[in-house]
């Protein structure tokens, strides 16, 4: 219909990944965040998404898989397209990964992004749960995703997100890494390590972090600690113990951060008990897992544990979830999208720059379900 291969881009809280359809790795990885001098753009402490140090604003246009920025994600895609990928957004088409829990007004506003500040041909908007799921060439599952912002838990059916039987967890990545020098500060006052770029933090979790399989159990015992020495310079070293496998755990009890939520075994099952019942085992047979934080060593056999335990507790003992854990599940997402844009059959799925002109953005609505 177009023509021209289409542009794929994940956005995600942490990361936001952009390549050409049908290739099998993005082209470009980029820190959704980025640097604003603060004379460039005025900001006001405690405004959302921002962080103000040494006279330089951070600008966050996503947190939790929802966008709290638009200027900046305008930014952030004018860096991916023309500064990246080194293209001409108005001759490409577009398809958007777009969060399980985005409210509809910003599928609208990103419709308009795309129309109207860049110019494209045409776009498609489709969930990272869906894109998840089509990565493995499956289209209906479970979808368990864990990011740097947030989790999800959303069953697919027949191409077709369950809203009403989708969890959400804001417990991830970043989250973690904050944890984990919050961790750390307590067993190593003296080195001070508030001074520690937040990348070698995030190096640290994902170096040496890991998933306990019985967290109590390894808590208790410290025989069972595995130790981990990192030097941070100046002859100075961290020491890793037991914060190895304590870092990643409130995706798994988020009460260790004070939250009464629950973990994600628990809302991956409450997604699998709200969907019909004729459908549950079909759907238990495909838990499609995404995301770099469920890249921990342990993360699989943890969840996979942890579901089957819900499903017994719950007297669905019957029900034995299969999961899905591909080695590239940490870009799963970019990877469905780059598979389904380049199918011949999906083109009849774009908005084009005609459509929108017509109707407006609100048809997103109707075109992307």
């Amino acid at each position: 219909m177009l023509g021209r291969i289409a542009l794929v881009v994940d956005q995600g809280s942490g990361f936001t990944k952009a390549g050409f359809a049908g290739e099998h790795q993005p082209r470009l990885m980029l820190k959704s965040s980025s640097l604003v001098p603060s004379w460039d753009r005025p900001v006001l402490p405690g405004t959302p998404g921002c962080e103000l140090a040494g006279g330089v604003a951070r600008a966050h246009p996503i947190k939790h898989g929802v966008v709290v920025d638009w200027e900046a994600l305008e930014g952030l895609w004018e860096r991916l397209l023309v500064g990246g990928l080194r293209v001409y957004p108005e001759q490409w088409p577009v398809l958007v990964s777009d969060s399980p829990s985005a409210p509809p007004a910003s599928r609208e506003k990103v419709t308009e992004l795309l129309f109207e500040t860049l110019a494209v041909p045409a776009c498609h908007l489709a969930s990272t749960a869906l894109l998840a799921l089509c990565s493995t060439g499956a289209l209906s599952g479970l979808a368990v995703e864990a990011g740097a912002g947030v989790c999800h838990a959303t069953p697919i059916y027949a191409g077709h997100s369950w809203q009403e039987a989708t969890f959400r967890l804001d417990v991830a990545g970043t989250t973690l890494s904050r944890y984990l020098r919050d961790l750390l500060e307590a067993a190593c006052p003296d080195l001070r390590l508030q001074t520690l770029p937040r990348k070698a933090i995030t190096q640290l979790k994902k170096r040496y972090c890991y998933v306990s399989l019985d967290f109590e159990r390894d808590l208790r015992n410290p025989a069972c600690h595995q130790h981990a020495s990192f030097f941070i310079g100046n002859g100075r070293s961290i020491h890793l113990s037991s914060e190895r496998f304590r870092c990643p755990e409130p995706i798994f009890q988020p009460s260790l951060l004070g939250l009464t939520e629950p973990g994600l075994p628990a809302l991956a099952f409450r997604a699998l008990q709200k969907i019909p019942a004729t459908l549950r085992k079909r759907l238990a047979d495909t838990v499609v897992l995404a995301g770099g934080s469920t890249l921990f060593p342990g993360f699989t056999e943890r969840l996979d544990l942890e579901l089957e335990a819900q499903c017994r507790r719950h007297g669905y003992g019957a029900l034995r979830p299969r999961l899905v854990a591909t080695p590239g599940r940490g870009t799963a997402v970019w990877t469905g999208g780059s598979m389904v844009a380049s199918l011949s059959s999906f083109q009849c799925s774009w908005m084009t720059r005609a459509m929108y002109q017509e109707y407006g953005s609100k048809l997103v609505h109707e075109v992307f379900n």
